[in-house]
């Protein structure tokens, strides 16, 4: 995907709830500080794209949607600025992969924290 300008759109999205419920039935999850990042690899599919992801901010560590909100576009943008090198290594495996990452931490981090944990994240899928 070296061609693919830093984009996230919308078919980049895990959106659907068989899909969901799969993969957190049959996924593989890892922790890093303040996140929990659930995913599952499976064989290239030409109709979906190499990655899709889920983010979630459980409303049990923020009550204001203001602040839940706030983490999810800084995490969305770390991911759409990185996503580039993790794309390029599945697609080099012919693998494809859903991603969900939840947000664990009870504390809102600033960008560079979140975006130090997304490309940690990254580098741990890619290998």
């Amino acid at each position: 995907m070296s061609n693919q300008t830093e984009t996230f759109k919308k078919r980049e999205r895990l959106c659907s709830i068989k899909t969901i419920s799969s993969l957190f039935e049959a996924g593989r999850s890892f922790n890093l500080r303040g996140i929990r990042i659930v995913y599952q690899l499976s064989e290239e599919n030409k109709l979906l794209p190499p990655v899709r992801i889920m983010i979630s901010v459980p409303k049990r560590n923020f009550k204001k949607a203001v602040d839940r909100n706030l983490i999810k576009r800084r995490i969305r943008e770390a991911y759409r600025k990185n996503k580039i090198t993790l794309c390029d290594s599945l697609i080099k495996k012919n693998k494809r992969a859903d991603i969900a990452i939840i947000w664990t931490s009870t504390t809102i981090c600033s960008y560079s924290d979140i975006s130090l944990l997304i490309n940690e994240m990254i580098s741990r899928l890619s290998v």
